[in-house]
């Protein structure tokens, strides 16, 4: 059994920072891409940004310069440093991760179950 556990949202103050915590766990042998999702109440779910296994990122137009996307692969966590908080990135924030896991081999998308962050005055 894999599971993706985040942590470390909550309620900020616009231009405040928070960081966010997603930590794999369970029968993995390798773990490959790590993503962070957003989805905004009553809007589709969108990439924020994501790390390959090499450390290669990608962000999000909206995010460049102000989110930070980072991994630990000995602890096979994922962290969404993010600063200068606007209202507009209140969401439900999901980890993502393409994980090898023990046994049979298979690749597959985990997600985990989600993180408020509110940003609000």
């Amino acid at each position: 059994q894999v599971q993706l556990v985040e942590s470390g949202g909550g309620l900020v103050e616009p231009g405040g920072s928070l960081t966010l915590s997603c930590a794999a766990t369970g029968s993995i042998r390798s773990i490959g891409s790590m993503s962070w999702y957003r989805q905004a109440l009553g809007k589709e779910r969108e990439l924020v940004a994501s790390i390959s296994m090499s450390s290669t990122t990608n962000y999000a137009d909206s995010v460049k310069g102000r989110f930070t996307i980072s991994r630990d692969n000995g602890q096979n966590t994922v962290f969404l440093q993010m600063n200068s908080l606007k209202p507009e990135d209140t969401a439900v924030y999901y980890c993502n991760a393409f994980i090898l896991r023990l046994g049979p081999v298979s690749w597959l998308y985990y997600w985990g179950r989600g993180t408020q962050v509110t940003v609000s005055s």
